[in-house]
């Protein structure tokens, strides 16, 4: 018996799944809001109870990261993304002003198609799944290959938790053999409305290419500057977390270290306080070889590794309690690996004589990659801070805080997400978290509020009538216009 192509099973299991999702959303269209609250409160109360089991099965599978960091950003897609969106009203009307006679009426997009990234696999699944339940979409999940039974078991948590409460059956999808073909004739299909993308550059692009409307998010590259009169010892404690978290693995995480000359020292032995290890000349050349064999190019192979595993697979002895790998650096390029977006604990260092330096490296770091994405800054300036802030190419600027997760809301007051758009500035059309606000179309019922009168139609005189309207005043002038035209009809005739 012939055996079918695995392309062409991966793409009949895409198409039913899309056709079911569209069936099971002309259904929830009718819910209520409070149906769909209800439905959302027991996703979110069933994810955030698997946080846990879901970072495991994420870090077994994929082998990278930190499993109780992993539980921790499980809990914060599920949890605080929940408390971020429960209030919003996201059926029927959702607003009215009294003075413009307005009504703002909420309609779901239909069935969204969401990329989810081998980083953040389980995380940004459930993410996804609430803001889409939230706002009575269907969802279509495509995960990354090395993460598709994590994802898949993710998925499989929300879809039971949202039928228990009531959802109709085929709402939510997980793809299952990851198939390029399949996710490419995914974010295509006709009855695929709205495409989430999170993921690799190739498939953002690929989404912006689908002719579909899609939220797609450009890569990080943070560069955090730590300027003279900030709290040193704080901000180094909180860049060495934040490099750490998870390994690196979230893309708001800062890459590399801007540092006033006058405090550098300073730094240097707040960095080692603190579990950072300094790599001498010889040592950063193997690790450059590591992080780009090929010039341009991130390895793969480093992304979510420990700070002592990647030393080791280079021939570096590091202390046991090593944290993150930081080397000096003064260029920055695309053949510079130390400069590029390493999503690994492995940060670079640039001193600078002054903030004017400190924002020109900065911005030279997010032009080779991670423009409109977050920087960092670390100051008691607040009159600084908010310079930088409107200065730099960024949609994020976060002061005095961890980048990688108060990017994504866990200590700031930005909307908690998983999906960050950079603006113009890196090719994407919003640069918000996105939420479950930019999954929905606001229809507008307005009503008259200003009268108009309409002016009767002046028409254009023509100078040959006017002359002999002169001439003699008696004549009528419509007949005189009409002669005017046949002879010019005429003429145009003739030639």
């Amino acid at each position: 018996m012939a055996t079918l192509d695995k392309d062409l099973l991966a793409i009949q299991e895409m198409r039913d799944a899309v056709r079911r999702a569209n069936l099971a959303q002309a259904a929830y269209m009718q819910y209520s809001q409070q149906q769909v609250d209800s439905i959302v409160k027991a996703v979110a109360d069933a994810a955030f109870k698997e946080a846990e089991r879901l970072a495991n099965m994420a870090v077994q599978e994929t082998g990278m990261g930190i499993p109780n960091h992993k539980k921790m950003k499980n809990e914060v897609a599920s949890r605080d993304v929940y408390e971020d969106i429960k209030d919003l009203k996201t059926v029927g009307v959702v607003g009215f002003d009294r003075m413009k006679k307005v009504t703002e009426i909420a309609s779901p997009f239909g069935v969204v198609a969401g990329i989810v990234p081998t980083t953040n696999p389980t995380s940004t699944a459930i993410f996804k799944t609430l803001i889409s339940l939230k706002t009575r979409n269907a969802l279509v999940l495509s995960p990354h290959p090395y993460a598709v039974d994590c994802t898949k078991e993710a998925l499989e948590i929300c879809r039971v938790a949202a039928e228990k409460a009531g959802a109709p059956e085929g709402l939510l999808h997980c793809l299952t053999m990851s198939s390029m073909e399949a996710t490419q004739q995914l974010m295509k299909h006709p009855d695929i409305h709205l495409i989430l993308a999170t993921g690799g550059g190739a498939l953002v692009k690929a989404a912006y290419s689908s002719g579909k409307p899609a939220y797609g998010v450009g890569p990080g590259n943070v560069p955090a500057y730590i300027e003279k009169s900030a709290n040193i010892s704080k901000a180094v404690r909180q860049l060495v977390q934040s490099k750490s978290f998870d390994n690196g693995t979230i893309c708001a995480t800062e890459q590399s270290i801007i540092v006033d000359k006058v405090i550098a020292e300073q730094v240097l032995t707040e960095l080692k306080k603190n579990g950072a290890y300094l790599l001498s000349d010889e040592e950063k050349v193997k690790m450059e070889k590591l992080i780009s064999p090929i010039p341009g190019k991130v390895n793969p192979q480093i992304v979510g590794k420990s700070a002592a595993c990647l030393a080791d697979s280079v021939g570096i002895t590091v202390p046991e309690d090593t944290k993150v790998l930081v080397g000096m650096e003064t260029m920055i390029g695309k053949n510079i690996p130390f400069s590029l977006e390493k999503l690994s604990p492995i940060f670079a260092l640039y001193t600078v004589e002054d903030s004017t330096e400190a924002k020109q490296v900065m911005i030279d770091l997010l032009n080779i990659g991670g423009r409109g994405h977050t920087c960092s800054i670390h100051t008691e300036n607040a009159a600084l801070a908010e310079q930088f802030s409107v200065e730099l190419p960024v949609s994020r600027i976060v002061v005095n805080t961890l980048s990688s997760i108060g990017a994504v809301g866990g200590t700031t007051g930005l909307a908690p997400s998983f999906t960050l758009g950079c603006g113009t500035f890196g090719g994407n059309i919003t640069s918000d978290n996105i939420t479950a606000r930019h999954l929905l179309n606001i229809k507008r019922m307005a009503y008259g509020i200003k009268d108009v009168e309409v002016p009767k139609p002046e028409f254009l005189t023509n100078p040959v009538v006017e002359s002999i309207k002169e001439q003699d005043s008696s004549i009528d002038t419509a007949m005189v216009q009409q002669i005017v035209d046949q002879v010019l009809k005429q003429i145009t005739l003739n030639k």
